[in-house]
């Protein structure tokens, strides 16, 4: 039977093993790191004693691939959210809050009433969102939607941020159009939002990698892959610091690193260059607070902050296109992020909490129309070999359900190769 290695066990990678595992597939996966997820973990901050998310991240119920995932290695039940499609915003400035509530139907009725649209705003407003349908390959999201309105500022800047990583002078809207037609197009069902509640390993990686190993899969951990042998332009093996790992006629490679990592195994590959960063901010309560919305997150209008999400005791924050800030220190990024926090939930600014600053500096690859056209697809330019990552090209943003996707269609891909 033909061994199917994927180097790296972030979500692209295990995704990728979880769909051949499904299939009945013999699969070996290595991860340089102690543990599973990449990106998308928990662990355990000895300053806050509690565990933390090194990111937060939010799914949609539209994000058909990422609910697959999730339900095959039975970890459905790890998700929390309202039981309808509700983002509560506050703008920090003014002290001005609202909910947006979309309706049941794909066709934009919730839009007639006044009450469940973004405040300051006009039905007509609205239709420029039809202009993402139609978006140049090489329009930015300011190009198709226009700032300075309050629609801009307080809906397409903040979701396009969110999803992009960012600037809207800068973010490809093509990555944006998917985004909209998966989820606010197919009606409130697929727009609910949707977080781990006891962290993100809980939900993604340790029972994904449960899935494998009880399946016959294996999973190395520590096992960094320092290059890929070749015999012409088949991979003959896996080399590891100290010993290597036969690549057997008929067994398949999934690459499944980050584009840098990706780039050292096979140099000949075309990646996408540059990188956006992301500033999270954990903040640990004495108890549980009184978190004043139904749904487990808020957006910031107005501040530094730009998203809170809340879990029992603990409310993080996330400021996505954040290269400038994560250059400043993090006690200046935690006496801002702590004005906003205690704007939206009402406190006492002057009691300020203890604070967990979290910089990931390259936590996604800079999502611009130039950069589109550099992300590879999964089946790559060697015999055997197929590339997972939310890098590739899989007309998604680097988001949970992207990585997911990747994976998903290397595996698939892999498995009907010749």
């Amino acid at each position: 039977m033909a061994t199917y290695h994927v180097i790296g066990a972030g979500l692209a990678g295990l995704s990728a093993a979880v769909e051949l595992c499904r299939t009945g597939r013999r699969v070996a996966v290595y991860e340089a790191a102690p543990q599973a997820g990449g990106r998308c973990r928990s662990y355990v901050d000895a300053h806050l004693q509690t565990t933390v998310d090194n990111g937060n991240h939010l799914l949609m119920s539209g994000n058909d691939a990422a609910f697959a995932f999730i339900n095959t290695i039975g970890a459905a039940h790890t998700l929390s959210g309202p039981d309808r499609a509700a983002y509560p915003f506050v703008d920090v400035r003014s002290g001005a809050r609202w909910v947006v509530r979309p309706g049941a139907s794909p066709l934009p009725w919730w839009l007639l009433a006044r009450n469940r649209r973004v405040p300051d705003t006009r039905l007509a407003d609205y239709a420029s969102g039809l202009r993402f349908l139609t978006a140049r390959a090489d329009a930015t999201v300011a190009d198709v939607v226009a700032p300075g309105s309050p629609l801009f500022e307080r809906f397409w800047e903040p979701l396009a941020v969110a999803a992009l990583n960012c600037a809207p002078d800068r973010g490809a809207a093509a990555l944006l159009r998917p985004v909209l037609l998966r989820t606010f197009a197919r009606g409130e069902a697929y727009c609910r939002p949707r977080v781990a509640a006891k962290g993100l390993s809980l939900t993604f990686a340790d029972p994904a990698v449960a899935f494998i190993i009880a399946r016959g899969g294996e999973v190395s951990f520590g096992a960094a892959v320092r290059a890929i042998e070749w015999d012409g332009a088949r991979a003959t093996a896996l080399q590891f610091e100290g010993r290597q790992v036969t690549v057997a006629p008929g067994d398949r490679v999934i690459v499944a690193t980050p584009p840098a990592a990706a780039q050292r195994l096979l140099p000949d590959l075309t990646v996408p260059e540059g990188s956006s960063s992301i500033v999270n901010a954990h903040l640990r309560f004495d108890q549980a607070i009184d978190w004043p919305w139904e749904a487990p997150l808020a957006g910031v209008i107005g501040g530094t902050a730009q998203w809170l999400f809340h879990r029992d005791d603990i409310v993080s924050v996330t400021v996505s296109a954040a290269d400038a800030l994560a250059e400043r220190s993090a006690d200046e990024i935690a006496d801002l992020v702590w004005w906003d926090v205690a704007r939206a939930l009402e406190l006492d600014a002057a009691r300020r909490l203890s604070i967990r600053i979290v910089k990931e500096k390259r936590a996604t690859f800079l999502q611009t129309p130039a950069q589109l056209a550099r992300r590879p697809g999964a089946r790559a330019p060697w015999p055997g070999v197929f590339l997972a990552g939310d890098w590739t090209d899989t007309g998604l943003p680097a988001t949970i359900e992207g990585a997911i996707v990747s994976g998903q269609t290397a595996a698939r891909l892999a498995m009907t190769a010749r």
